[in-house]
């Protein structure tokens, strides 16, 4: 990996596998703007961080070297071998054009607290709206930051009430943000503890949380527990594999799930989120 610091900023050059607009509009993530071509602000890890990308170098700003260490080749998952992966993936002639399509995409790496409240959120609703009501709780309980509001710790979000959580647009989620809430208080969920578990203990325990189906507890084993295994399937990756692999017919998720642990092993979850992007950027299967 080469990078150097230069004018409040760290410069990555020749790095494999990264295309910024890929890795934030694949569906993973909620807290980023687009600010112009192949530039984005992002709100991570309670900092506020622009990234540029040119032909041959990607900026990260404002960010110290330190920083950058210790923080985002973490959260951007800069070290692991996506070209490894994508060839591994690409015996499979659909996920062959699938990493080809979306072969900048990288995985983040994200607060386990954050990305449950999110995919909570996202449910049965759309990117735009998701975004805006992340933004309203943030808005109301996170640290400002100049402008732009980081994401609030749990305690700050004690005594969030039912009123308040609905003027914040979330619908009939509030309920399950609130049990969310009073789960990570209390210590019945315990996130941190979890890093350590197997796959489907941490399934089980965030699935005890109102509202959290598989969906969901995937999404948050695979984004912020990096439990490659996993499958995340909603409806739209649902018609999808039926698309590509069920010859257009009708099957159950239990089904989908077996067939990709069987076809993709340990990077299941890499090649549910190469054929999403593929798949939703390209409409197929809808």
């Amino acid at each position: 990996m080469n990078y150097f610091e230069k004018n409040s900023a760290v410069v990555l050059k020749e790095q494999d596998s990264f295309d910024i607009e890929m890795i934030l509009e694949c569906g993973q993530c909620f807290r980023f703007k687009k600010t112009g071509e192949k530039e984005y602000r992002i709100i991570a890890e309670g900092k506020i961080l622009n990234i540029r990308q040119t032909d041959d170098e990607i900026i990260f700003y404002p960010c110290t070297l330190k920083e950058f260490e210790a923080i985002w080749i973490n959260y951007f998952d800069l070290t692991t071998d996506y070209s490894a992966i994508k060839t591994a993936l690409s015996t499979d002639p659909v996920l062959k054009e699938a990493c080809k399509f979306g072969s900048g995409i990288r995985i983040l790496r994200q607060e386990p607290a954050e990305c449950l409240i999110s995919f909570i959120i996202s449910q049965n609703n759309r990117i735009p709206m998701i975004k805006k009501v992340i933004e309203n709780i943030c808005e109301i309980w996170g640290e400002d930051l100049g402008g732009e509001y980081a994401f609030p710790d749990v305690s700050a979000m004690k005594d969030a009430n039912q009123e308040e959580l609905m003027a914040c647009k979330t619908g009939f989620r509030h309920k399950y943000i609130r049990d969310c809430l009073d789960r990570l208080l209390d210590g019945s969920l315990d996130l941190e503890g979890l890093k350590e578990a197997d796959t489907k203990t941490i399934k089980t325990e965030l699935m005890k949380v109102k509202g959290v189906g598989e969906k969901v507890a995937d999404c948050v084993l695979f984004f912020a527990f990096s439990r490659c295994e996993v499958f995340p399937t909603d409806v739209w990756i649902k018609r999808v594999m039926e698309h590509f692999y069920f010859e257009g017919k009708e099957t159950p998720i239990k089904e989908i799930h077996a067939f990709a642990e069987n076809k993709w092993g340990s990077l299941a979850g890499y090649a549910q989120q190469y054929l999403f992007y593929y798949a939703r950027t390209r409409k197929i299967g809808v």
